[in-house]
């Protein structure tokens, strides 16, 4: 019995196509509203009914990267013109500036502490995966089920038992400690993830490298990386993802030193109540460095994924 494969007509490409398009702009929504509200002045981001289009404004972001205070009329005539556009938005509102915030602090903890984790997660991940995919490891299943397991669990089940650990070695609010942790918590992932590249690599390859001489480490390095480095890129974006959003462990273990932006970012509250425009801004910026990274790993992201999907 022989099948054929017919081409889908115009009809159903142009249905699919709408669909599509129809989930990517349901999807996109709430994103492209966030980065809409951060140009919107406190006023128009929550009237009601709310306004689509409104006069842009980059209120949103000075409130981001400052602090102010209110002034009265003398106090603003004696402070003398603004020097910059930022201090003339201040004025506008009455206030003026008084220094910069603490988001950029929080913001860079966040690029340490997720590409940090992210790069040592790797390391460990792609050492741990090549032993299990290469090596006779006694009780291999068993090890790779408590790997996996670790993943299971939720956040707040080991809340309490992590907090009076880190604070006993001395890790609550430091960089260190919240990188080895996200570490720990996304090295199941990445073992898991990078064992089934590596194990599609044919062993042949570091064979054919071993008889012309190459150490183990040296096959390992210059055969089976360049080949799993589609794996490797795909994993690490989904062991930065979780890194860069992380929010339970980053309350309870850190406060000012080692603070990442998504706990932050709630507690933005402008001079008269909550600034809706700083935390829309502040989530867009947030946004851009995991953007970028995914952008530029795409291709590997969907080679990855569709790896070992067809098989000769």
């Amino acid at each position: 019995m022989s099948f054929s494969v017919t081409e889908p007509s115009s009809r159903t490409k142009w249905f699919a196509g709408a669909l599509v398009v129809g989930y990517a702009i349901i999807t996109l929504m709430p994103l492209l509203w966030i980065i809409a509200t951060g140009f919107k002045s406190p006023a128009d981001s929550i009237s009601y009914p709310p306004k689509v289009f409104s006069e842009p404004t980059l209120e949103g972001y000075v409130n981001l990267f400052t602090e102010r205070t209110r002034a009265t009329a003398g106090m603003l005539e004696e402070a003398g013109e603004p020097k910059n556009w930022y201090e003339q938005i201040a004025r506008d509102r009455g206030s003026v500036i008084s220094g910069p915030s603490r988001y950029g602090q929080r913001f860079m903890n966040s690029v340490i502490i997720g590409f940090g984790s992210t790069a040592l997660c790797m390391i460990l991940g792609t050492a741990a995966a090549y032993a299990f995919s290469r090596f006779r490891v006694p009780f291999k299943d068993d090890l790779l089920f408590f790997i996996l397991s670790t993943r299971m669990m939720p956040p707040i089940a080991v809340a309490i038992p992590i907090f009076l650990m880190f604070r006993n070695l001395g890790l609550n609010d430091t960089h260190l400690g919240m990188i080895l942790l996200y570490t720990a918590v996304n090295l199941s992932l990445s073992v898991w993830l990078l064992k089934g590249f590596i194990d599609e690599i044919p062993i042949e390859y570091e064979e054919a490298a071993l008889i012309d001489g190459y150490t183990r480490f040296q096959a390992f390095y210059k055969v089976v990386l360049p080949q799993a480095a589609t794996g490797i890129a795909s994993t690490a974006i989904f062991c930065l993802i979780f890194a860069w959003n992380e929010y339970a462990f980053a309350v309870l273990l850190t406060s000012g030193t080692a603070q990442t932006a998504p706990p932050f970012i709630p507690t933005i509250i402008g001079v008269s109540g909550k600034d809706w425009p700083a935390v829309a801004a502040g989530a867009t910026v947030f946004l851009i460095p995991v953007m970028i990274f995914t952008i530029l790993l795409r291709k590997h992201l969907l080679r990855g994924i569709t790896f070992g999907a067809v098989r000769k």
